[in-house]
């Protein structure tokens, strides 16, 4: 029998020899344990054995490394709480300066974690020498690592300690590798708005951190450059107008006429933040001509970026300007050589009509949407169809269908089928508002035409359109008006039509009274019990289950089950095919709750 010494001694071991295993899987599995192997030791031995242990051990396989780090994030609970969370950041530390860029990456987000868990003598005595040791590191890579570690200590840490992370962080922005520098600029926004959530230090922002921004967003470098815009948007938000003319101003010109379409493309799609970061008199006096110089962009990318902005920035300015500045722009935009800035207007100009009303969306915005449904890219079709909603909203469905109804006749027969998939999934909202006369007469042949569709998915949502349509005019109509042409369909010499019969019914079925089950669809159901094609016959096994359901509410309904259902599922029992029997097994199992009667709803 061991003795209790050596029992404690187990998990350490048992991690140690794990660890040192060829296993990749192994090693990987005893890192996801290291909690539980740590609750087995108690904080004291933890701090004294785990933690000086992983800190010697430094894997060489980098997805050992990466759970490793976000294990460690997560540790402060087992080295003994807040008191002791510093224990962690000498492993952590080891692990930011690994080279691969997502284990560096996930060891710096467990350290900021843990950082905020110290109090400011501890961010002092063992938090600070870490920066400095990361922040002037031989290698790149600590230093890259370390840019991202002085937004979350910084508002716990000391006024003195304070003042030298910020000089260490200058430092780091002018550092002379382009890496160090990126990653100084992604992570300024975050230290800008930590600095200015400490009391009092609102003139250090504008002294020490606007500097750092201004020298970034200036770098000779692109790929530095247009991370500066977060910077900006950040900066901007803590700032009065009156400071962002005078301090970000100029800057925020450059950005938006940068000679790299990188940068730009950046400021495009950032350009509401900004916007909203700025204030309304920069807006008007600024950001319109900016918004529409962008819009007219050089590079496709860009005008992609900037179309995507278009309601987002609508709602800060006038209707006016709307209509004077913006819309010529969206005009241009919806004949763009590029299908991708199309496709990207298109996803958004729906947006515009809450903003303009119901006269000027009439006049403006309904020619547009005409000419890109007819666009020969298939995803502005879809795009535009996806949003028409909003346009319903405000124009009303009679117009808009006046207006569309041909153009989505012909999206309707669309050689894409997802486009003919997105115009059938709008057509339960056209019927709602057109009324059953209008869609009977314009929209019915239609819904009916895709259930014989090519593709399965079409049949499929054509099957879901039917019930979606039985729920908007109700069961009458759709026993005198659908009922009649899905069961036709089941007389089909091509299987694929019986099985959309079979389909349509077991959609619709939960929409469907007893009276209608048992006059219309039963019957049908159950002759395509006898189908030679085995696929229908266990898909009529699902149907007569879900009919079942409802015909199981009223006595009559049971009756039902008992003298047709019952029977049908007891002969799909003993089909020839497997499958069909497994499926009618499993319906009979849940219709009769296994003794042979009919469920009864309690």
């Amino acid at each position: 029998m061991s003795s209790p010494t050596s029992s404690s001694l187990y998990p350490i071991h048992l991690l140690m020899d794990e660890l040192k295993s060829e296993d990749v899987v192994l090693r990987l599995s005893s890192i996801r344990r290291l909690s539980t192997i740590a609750l087995a030791l108690g904080p004291q031995r933890t701090r004294d054995e785990l933690i000086p242990f992983l800190q010697d051990q430094l894997d060489d396989e980098d997805e050992v490394l990466l759970v490793l780090a976000e294990e460690l994030g997560n540790f402060a609970e087992y080295v003994g709480g807040n008191e002791y969370a510093w224990v962690v950041l000498g492993p952590l530390e080891n692990l930011a300066a690994v080279e691969e860029t997502l284990v560096r990456d996930k060891a710096a987000e467990s350290i900021s974690k843990l950082s905020t868990l110290l109090n400011a003598s501890q961010i002092e005595e063992h938090l600070f020498p870490l920066l400095q040791r990361l922040s002037q590191g031989d290698w790149f890579t600590s230093r890259t690592s370390a840019c991202a570690l002085y937004a979350a200590p910084y508002p716990i840490a000391s006024t003195g300690v304070q003042e030298d992370m910020r000089k260490l962080f200058a430092a780091l922005t002018t550092d002379e590798t382009p890496m160090v520098r990126r990653a100084a600029a992604k992570a300024l926004g975050p230290f800008a708005k930590s600095v200015a959530e400490v009391q009092d230090q609102h003139s250090i922002l504008i002294s020490d951190i606007i500097p750092l921004y201004r020298k970034l967003a200036s770098d000779d470098q692109d790929s530095v450059r247009l991370l500066t815009i977060p910077d900006l948007i950040a900066i901007a938000a803590a700032l009065n107008p009156e400071e962002v003319k005078e301090h970000i101003l100029e800057p925020l010109r450059s950005s938006v006429t940068d000679k790299s379409w990188r940068v730009r493309y950046m400021v495009a799609n950032e350009f509401v933040g900004l916007a909203e970061g700025v204030g309304e008199s920069i807006i008007r006096e600024e950001l319109v001509n900016a918004f529409v110089g962008l819009l007219k962009d050089n590079e496709a990318e860009v005008r992609t970026a900037a179309a995507g902005q278009i309601p987002g920035f609508a709602k800060l300015v006038d209707k006016e300007v709307i209509l004077a500045k913006l819309l010529p722009c969206v005009r241009d935009l919806s004949t763009d050589s590029s299908q991708h800035v199309r496709a990207s207007l298109a996803m958004q100009i729906s947006g515009l009509a809450p903003l303009l009303g119901t006269d000027s969306t009439v006049e403006n915005l309904l020619p547009l949407f005409l000419q890109l449904l007819k666009d020969d890219f298939s995803d502005v079709r879809l795009n535009l169809i996806g949003k028409l909603d909003m346009v319903n909203e405000v124009i009303g469905i009679e117009r808009l269908s006046q207006a569309l109804l041909p153009a989505i006749m012909e999206l309707a027969e669309d050689k894409q089928w997802r486009v003919r998939q997105a115009i059938i999934e709008y057509i339960p909202l056209l019927a709602q508002q057109l009324g059953v006369q209008f869609f009977d007469d314009k929209l019915g042949q239609l819904c009916m035409s895709w259930l014989g569709d090519t593709v399965f998915s079409i049949r499929e949502a054509a099957t879901i359109n039917l019930k979606k349509l039985t729920d908007v005019f109700g069961v009458d109509w759709a026993k005198s008006t659908i009922i009649p042409k899905v069961l036709e369909m089941g007389d089909h010499q091509n299987y694929l039509y019986r099985m959309t019969t079979i389909f349509a019914i077991t959609t619709m079925a939960p929409s469907l009274n007893v009276p209608i089950i048992r006059d219309t669809v039963l019957e049908s159901a159950l002759n395509l019990a006898n189908d030679p094609i085995p696929n229908i016959r266990f898909n009529v096994a699902k149907c007569l289950e879900t009919l079942a359901a409802v015909l199981v509410s009223t006595p009559e309904g049971q009756e039902i089950i008992s003298r047709k259902v019952i029977p049908a599922l007891k002969k799909l029992q003993e089909d020839s095919d497997a499958d069909v029997r497994f499926f009618a097994t499993k319906a009979f199992e849940r219709t009769t709750g296994d003794n042979g009667e009919p469920m009864v709803l309690s």
